[in-house]
């Protein structure tokens, strides 16, 4: 383990998983705390709401075991903590914070393309106890052609095709869980106030028309802020909508 690994995690890497989301869900039960699963090789990735999540080799496949006796609305403020640590850590190897952004509720974007994403599921143990899975992938090499992406979504880019850049996922997750520990440290200590904060700075679309997508329905409306809760607030012609969970689309 690299002297950039942070101390109070431990890390397990494996030539090949089906996901590292499902792969944590198994060996949840048998970890003293809080693990990175580093796979560099996924069968059957997964996204948001069960989509496919393409993953060639060479790109980064890594879920954190988060081990937090929380409720179900503060763990999910986990995903603003993991962009902004994915923010950070692309900053460290790029040198650019000017090409990212971050995109509610839980991707990153470089030049305005998608190169990384977030999935985050709830892990039943023994006796009542829960963890959490937080997944991430990232496009480090290459990016998925746009036959494989739903219609109208952002268009994927990859780290290398964008800025030239080559780094391993092994050594991507070092700095990465440093980034993450270090947000995490100042979520636990601060609250979610400064998280927030920091995640408004770096947002996409602050200001203009986006698509929420929901089951039912669409909305159309400024992005103007988020809430105390992670909450998308879009301001429409009928008022503020106050939104949970969609599909954004710009």
């Amino acid at each position: 383990m690299s002297d950039r690994f942070p101390h109070e995690y431990d890390k397990l890497v494996f030539t090949e998983v089906d996901s590292t989301n499902a792969h944590a869900a198994r060996m949840a039960k048998d970890l003293n705390r809080s693990t990175w699963i580093l796979g560099l090789k996924q069968t059957a990735a997964r996204g948001r709401r069960g989509r496919k999540w393409v993953n060639p080799e060479g790109n980064f496949s890594a879920t954190l075991v988060l081990f937090a006796n929380e409720s179900e609305q503060t763990l999910a403020l986990r995903s603003f903590i993991t962009s902004l640590a994915l923010f950070d850590a692309l900053v460290i190897v790029t040198g650019r914070s000017d090409l990212l952004s971050l995109k509610w509720p839980n991707d990153v974007l470089l030049n305005g393309g998608k190169i990384a994403g977030i999935l985050l599921e709830t892990i039943s143990l023994e006796a009542g106890r829960k963890a959490l899975s937080i997944g991430v992938g990232v496009n480090l090499i290459t990016a998925p052609n746009m036959a494989q992406i739903e219609g109208n979504a952002t268009p994927p880019v990859s780290l290398f095709s964008v800025t030239g850049v080559r780094v391993a996922p092994e050594p991507f997750l070092d700095y990465f869980a440093s980034c993450y520990a270090v947000r995490e440290a100042e979520f636990l200590r601060n609250g979610f106030l400064p998280i927030r904060k920091a995640w408004l700075e770096h947002a996409a679309r602050i200001g203009e028309g986006i698509i929420a997508r929901l089951p039912k329905r669409e909305i159309f409306g400024l992005f103007d802020t988020i809430d105390e809760k992670g909450h998308l607030v879009l301001k429409t012609q009928q008022g503020k909508e106050l939104i949970a969970s969609a599909d954004i689309f710009f």
